[in-house]
Formats: C-alpha cells, structure tokens, sequence
C-alpha cells in the first residue's frame, strides 16, 4: 500500500512506532485546513504561522504521551487542539496592557479593570463548565457534530464528509443537539447567560 494511502490512524500508529516521518504526512495532509482555521480567527500570517507550529508541537507532545483516543477522528482532535490555541491566544492579549510611556498611569484604575476582567472570566468560566457538563449527557452523534462545529469550527460539509453522514442528518444532529440542550438546561436549572 501507498504511503497516501494510509489513513490517519495507520499514520499515527506508525509515528508512535517511531516512523518519524509520519507526523510529517500527516501534518502535510491537513495543514491547508488546521492554517485556514487558524488565520480565519487571528487574520494575520505571521501570527497564524506561530499558533500553527505551536499547535503541532503540542500535538506530537500529546501524541507522545497517549492522549490521543484512537476512537476519535484525527482531523477533528487537531481542530480541537487549534481551536483552543486560538483562545489560549486571545486571552493571553487580552491580559497583555500597552502602556505608552507619555500616559498617566494610575495604577487603581488597572486595578479597577483587572478585578472586573477576573469577575467577567470566573462568571463567563462557570457558563463554560456547565455546559460541558449538560453536552455529556448528548449521545454521541450529537455530541460529535455540535464539538465540530462549535470547538473545531468545521462547515456542515465537512461534518458530513468527516462522519460518513449526509449534509441534513449532520442539520439534524445539531438541531436535536441544541433542543436537549435547552431541556438539560430547564432541567438542571442552569443559567448559561455571560
């Protein structure tokens, strides 16, 4: 069989086996998509180029140490792993203050700011946490669709290809998703409002 002809799974297998140029086919093979996720939210190359690296390091780390579940999707793991690198980013700017050396700097006013920076990050934190909580109790079709395309950021095309499922039984999945969403929301009484 052709090396291009390995599937994901074969491909990985093989690295952790010690076939280091693996991980170079499989970065090869999905690098338009994980780089076009990436730029899509930090518009920016030079940007996109780092968190991409940084993404790959992370994944070889991650693969190194067996968190890796052979029963998910290759593809959709590395969406994962790019998606929250893309946060980890934004948060790490947001935290990041620019102070030009001809302002005043009045340090309460920081202050004033990072406590309600703190207060908005543990409430918006908690909504997060809960609704981690409320997708477990999903099947896992569900579950699987609404991670793609809410986490990973993939189109109802790509779910569908990915899954092996037609464009409308991904819509469905999403849509009866998000119904026992809001039911598991009543149910347990929880406010997921930021």
């Amino acid at each position: 069989m052709r090396v291009q002809n390995f599937s994901d799974q074969q491909l990985v297998s093989a690295f952790l086996s010690g076939d280091s140029l693996s991980i170079e086919r499989l970065i090869i093979r999905h690098k338009d998509k994980v780089f076009g996720f990436i730029m899509s939210k930090v518009k920016d190359v030079d940007l996109a180029n780092d968190i991409f690296q940084e993404v790959f390091i992370k994944v070889i780390n991650k693969l190194r140490e067996g968190c890796y579940n052979e029963e998910g999707k290759f593809i959709s793991w590395v969406m994962r792993i790019s998606h929250n690198m893309v946060i980890d980013h934004f948060r790490r700017e947001a935290r990041v203050k620019m102070i030009r050396p001809n302002d005043e700097y009045d340090i309460f006013n920081t202050l004033g700011e990072e406590a309600e920076c703190t207060e908005d990050d543990m409430v918006r934190s908690q909504v997060f946490n809960d609704l981690k909580q409320l997708i477990r109790y999903l099947s896992d079709e569900q579950r699987e669709v609404l991670e793609m395309r809410y986490y990973a950021g993939m189109t109802f095309k790509e779910i569908s290809e990915e899954c092996d499922i037609s464009i409308n039984t991904a819509l469905g999945r999403m849509r009866y998703a998000l119904m026992n969403l809001r039911r598991l929301q009543e149910k347990h009484q929880i406010n997921l409002a930021i």
